[in-house]
């Protein structure tokens, strides 16, 4: 209906306004219906059904109309008139008109425009669907329209026709870089949209032959000269920013911007040079040449070497028809002349002369009475026409009726099919908050566990604490004992030594006591014989008596053998008392000696008694402590296995559970791709691995089960997580295919319920192999290898697919990093101490800060890679899109790359960092790769992305989260390498003039040469960076563009 209501408007009406104009209208209602009238006029000669150029006179009227009513309201009174829809040709030479009023026509004509911006979107979606003609090139214009509309509005310093000084263009930026970072960024897109229409119109011409001296030919050239004159000032304006912007910003977060304006730069310069050779241009334009080799951003000089392109328009081609043009003055005089002259222009268009026209109130005076006849009879046979035309509209009406009654039932399908899509999603987000539900129960579950985990460690932790302390005393006990014993042994000693003494104090007693005797027998001997000599002398001297005289000599030897004999017995009698002497000095000693004998016999017996009693209390001690370790080593060992049967049948419990999901209907909706299984199966793999290697742990230390518990843990998840993503990738793949990959992944879920079910007995464990299982994922991961894409042989389609897996990709690689860096940062606090700890698990910490940043940005870039899609795609599938984007998508996938890349070398540096052997500077470079890599997946997914949209928000805000991690990084590791690191003090107070001289020539000696080190080593960043440029190249395709072009 709207079609034909607008086909009724657009009807010549051969009655002149004079006959409905008031009787009383003053100069000024008069002078806005002959401007509207002549305005009505100039459209509909420019904007019509003819495949012939749109003359200048008529666009320049209509843009002298604009600035006379400041503003376009009449325009787009006349053109909502115009069936825009049914006719291709009548909408391209209204873009054309239209694109020469934005560029020429008064300022306002962009906000008034605005109101109109729904109306162009949906025509550019309708005429979307034909894939030739006109009508695929009046979709590429309105979208060109439509993004210069949005870019004025958005950027109001920039005039329509984009002529701005150097000094407005700074003033633009109002001296922000992000400022001037998104303005470049929306020129790309602006650059963008001119050149496809510039490569569209070219495809639609056979340009083996001179079409450009055909009508046709230059309907369609006509509108390329607006685009040149757009493209040459884009162009300009794109050069100068990106050499400001590389004058604020590192060249790596600007690698995005070269890459594209390179590519933007091949296709100028080819088509500048391809309209260049058209006749049709030759006479009209003067197109200028863009230089050889694109500006070279990395040189700040080169800006001094560029040269702006210039468009030159002749005089002669501004008016190349011969007709009378109304100029502005015509516009706005009200003299009669010009009414007049332009009621004569309307009364050309619909038929009937201001000259001839009874009804004409310019002339109504000098009518006459009897003309009056005449008129009827004209009125009659224009009705009579009327009548005809609107039969024929009625006609046309029911045609457009039945049309659109066909349009509607093919909505009422497409609603119908959106219905059962929402059904369908509805049904899905059941499932998926299901799920959600219980992944959240098996989080709590796992939380309660991993609490009463932590309580077993502690209780443990202090029983162990207890046992070192138990340990500690019993250890002094132990040495007291061996103290006691080793003072027993010298008491034993010494009493050995005592009865040795005692032994040879007997001995020589009973020696003495033996000389004693055998000298008292001595003496009484000689006392003996001494009586007998006496007895024998009494009885001589009785019997010599009387012979006294005779024996006076006798008597006198006799009397001096009686002193010798008594000298003799004097001897003997002193050394009887001194023998008696020497025996009471020995009983003395031996006395003594056995009064000490005794004494330390006393001591050694009460010593003796009260070790006996230390010891036997020590050895009640250590008994109960031992009754009290094996009670509490039992009661741990029952604990740790309780814990790891929990963990196993956990796994086991999720395993099944994933093994459940594979028979459900509703997982048959979901698929995955061959790279994401590779890479699941690979993890799980690695878990296999650490399993058998905490098993054997396990088994060979029983207390060790930490390992084994997060062992399980990962390795249940990464299990379940393997079974389903095998069962997803087999919906996309043949029946042959999928049953193979099915079983397989059926297979694997048996096998790790056996390997659980192994290590859940303990006569079993020891035993418990995976070797089945690895075959099983072995063989998964060969069959999703070879459904892979092979190297750079991608399929347009194939790029979405790309997309959602090196995105997946780089998730996982955050993932992984994040747990080597936990691991990492628990094998240090377990190693180090001390300054060396503390400076790891700062740097550690700091890089887990960056991991969380970048999974977050990750996120942020799909919620907003998925908007763009939504927003951009129309009715083309998801694929369609990202075929159409090729270039936005290969940048997003290189980014994305770029992104999992840097946190696996990241993770790399900081493992060689704690261990001692890397540089700090290492991991500095890996944290600045980092940022730049996350700058570049942030600016390519800003491309397409609306400015107002909260996922945009969202991703700048985690773009500068990474940016504020990534500076912790460099800040932590910068803190410790300086606390790490000891600095020589520098003292030369001790040295000579000589040796100072010496050391300073050494020192000349080593700055030259480091200096001449960093020289070769910049040299050769140079020419790596150069070769990255041109493989860069090779894997976007320039040079097959260039070739091409």
């Amino acid at each position: 209906m709207d079609r034909m209501k607008s086909s009724i408007q657009q009807v010549p009406n051969p009655i002149p306004k004079g006959l409905i104009r008031r009787t009383g209208a003053n100069s000024l209602e008069i002078e806005k219906e002959n401007f509207e009238r002549s305005q009505a006029v100039s459209i509909n000669k420019a904007i019509n059904t003819q495949e012939v150029a749109v003359k200048e006179k008529h666009a320049r009227t209509c843009i002298l109309g604009t600035h006379h009513e400041k503003g376009a309201h009449t325009f787009w009174a006349a053109v909502n008139r115009l069936p825009l829809s049914s006719n291709a040709v009548l909408c391209w030479k209204f873009c054309h008109v239209f694109h020469k009023l934005l560029r020429d026509g008064h300022p306002n004509v962009i906000k008034d425009s605005m109101r109109n911006k729904a109306d162009l979107c949906d025509m550019s979606r309708m005429w979307g669907h034909l894939s030739e003609g006109y009508g695929k090139l009046c979709s590429i214009y309105l979208k060109l329209l439509i993004t210069k509309m949005e870019f004025h509005v958005k950027n109001p310093r920039f005039p329509g026709n984009l002529q701005m000084t150097d000094k407005q263009l700074e003033e633009a930026g109002e001296n922000d870089v992000n400022n001037f970072f998104q303005i470049t960024v929306e020129m790309f897109d602006y650059l963008e949209c001119e050149l496809t229409l510039f490569l569209g119109v070219f495809s639609s011409l056979d340009m083996s032959r001179s079409v450009s001296v055909t009508a046709a030919g230059q309907c369609r050239l006509a509108p390329l000269i607006q685009v040149i004159l757009d493209c040459s000032h884009l162009y300009d304006y794109t050069v100068k920013l990106l050499f400001k912007l590389h004058s604020c910003l590192p060249a790596d977060t600007l690698q995005g911007h070269r890459d594209r304006f390179l590519e933007q730069f091949k296709k100028l310069k080819s088509l500048f040079y391809r309209s260049s050779n058209l006749q049709y241009f030759k006479r009209l334009i003067q197109i200028p040449q863009l230089s050889e080799n694109p500006p070279n951003f990395l040189r700040a000089s080169a800006l001094s070497e560029h040269i702006s392109p210039v468009v030159v328009i002749p005089l002669e081609a501004s008016s190349p028809e011969s007709e009378h043009v109304v100029e502005t003055e015509e516009l706005v005089d009200t003299d009669v002349p010009v009414q007049t002259s332009t009621e004569s222009r309307f009364d050309d268009v619909f038929g009937t002369s201001s000259s001839s026209d009874p009804f004409n109130f310019n002339s109504q005076n000098g009518m006459y009475k009897d003309d009056r006849d005449c008129l009827i009879g004209q009125l009659t046979r224009e009705l009579h026409a009327l009548k005809e035309e609107l039969e024929s509209f009625k006609m046309e009406s029911s045609r457009l009726c039945q049309s659109l009654r066909s349009r509607v039932s093919e909505l009422e399908a497409e609603l119908a099919e959106q219905s059962h899509l929402r059904q369908q999603a509805l049904g899905e987000g059941e499932f998926l908050r299901a799920e959600l539900e219980d992944l959240r129960r098996v989080k709590e579950d796992t939380e309660k566990e991993q609490r009463s985990l932590t309580e077993i460690e502690r209780k443990a932790q202090a029983n162990e604490q207890r046992y070192t302390k138990l340990k500690e005393k019993y250890t002094a006990l132990v040495q007291s004992h061996a103290d006691l014993l080793r003072k027993n042994a010298e008491v034993t000693r010494q009493m050995t030594v005592a009865r040795a003494a005692q032994d040879e104090v007997d001995s020589v007693r009973r020696e003495m006591q033996e000389k004693v005797k055998a000298a008292e027998e001595d003496v009484h001997l000689r006392e003996k014989e001494q009586e007998e000599q006496l007895g024998t002398l009494q009885k001589e001297m009785q019997a010599s008596r009387a012979e006294l005289d005779r024996l006076k000599e006798t008597v006198t030897s006799s009397q001096q053998s009686s002193e010798a004999l008594s000298s003799q017995v004097s001897a003997l009698e002193a050394e009887k008392s001194g023998l008696a002497e020497t025996l009471v000095r020995k009983e003395a000693e031996l006395a003594g000696l056995g009064e000490e004998l005794q004494r330390v016999q006393r001591s050694l017996a009460s010593e003796r008694e009260s070790s006996v009693k230390v010891a036997e209390n020590l050895q009640n001690q250590l008994n109960e402590k031992e009754s009290r370790e094996q009670a509490l080593e039992s009661q741990l060992v029952a604990a740790r296995w309780a814990a790891l049967e929990g963990a196993l049948e956990e796994a086991e419990r999720i395993v099944r559970d994933s093994l459940a999901r594979l028979e459900d209907p509703a997982h048959i909706s979901c698929t995955s791709s061959a790279d994401y299984l590779v890479s699941r199966t690979e993890a799980a793999l690695q878990c296999v691995d650490r399993l058998q290697a905490a098993r054997d742990v396990y088994v060979s230390n029983s207390t060790d089960v930490a390992e084994m518990l997060r062992a399980v843990a990962q390795f249940g998840h990464q299990l379940s997580d393997t079974i389903m993503q095998g069962g997803a990738t087999s919906h996309m793949l043949a029946v042959e295919q999928a049953d193979s990959l099915a079983e397989d992944v059926k297979a694997c879920g048996a096998e790790a319920l056996e390997l659980l079910g192994r290590l859940k007995e303990q006569g079993t464990l020891g035993a418990a192999d995976g070797t089945m299982l690895r075959a099983v994922l072995g063989r998964i991961k060969t069959t999703a290898e070879d459904l892979r894409p092979r190297g750079l042989e991608l399929q347009q389609g194939e790029l979405g697919d790309l997309v959602e897996q090196e995105m997946s990709a780089t998730s996982a690689a955050v993932e992984s990093a994040a747990v080597r860096i936990e691991e990492m940062l628990n094998k240090s606090r377990a190693v180090d101490t001390g300054v060396k700890m503390e400076v790891n698990e700062r740097i550690l910490a700091s890089c887990t800060e960056l991991m969380q940043a970048i999974k977050v940005l990750v996120l942020a870039s799909k919620d907003l890679q998925r908007d763009i899609v939504e927003s951009g795609r129309g009715a083309a599938s998801m694929k369609e899109f990202y075929a159409k984007n090729s270039r936005w998508t290969e940048g997003l996938i290189s980014a994305s790359k770029a992104v999992g890349w840097g946190a696996t070398v990241m993770v790399d540096a900081a493992d060689l960092v704690v261990q001692g052997n890397g540089k700090f500077e290492e991991l500095m470079v890996c944290s600045h790769e980092i940022a730049a890599s996350t700058a570049q997946l942030v600016a390519a997914s800003k491309v397409k992305a609306d400015k107002d949209s909260g996922n945009l928000a969202r991703l700048q805000q985690a773009s500068r989260g990474v940016t504020q991690a990534t500076a912790g990084v460099v800040a932590s590791t910068k803190s410790g390498k300086s606390q790490i690191e000891e600095t020589d003090t520098m003292d030369f107070s001790s040295m000579t003039l000589t040796q100072i001289k010496r050391q300073e020539m050494d020192s000349q000696v080593r700055v030259l040469e480091l200096e001449t080190r960093l020289q070769r080593e910049r040299e050769r960043l140079g020419e790596l960076r150069k070769k990255h440029y041109e493989l860069a190249g090779v894997a976007e395709g320039w040079e097959e563009e260039q070739s091409t072009g």
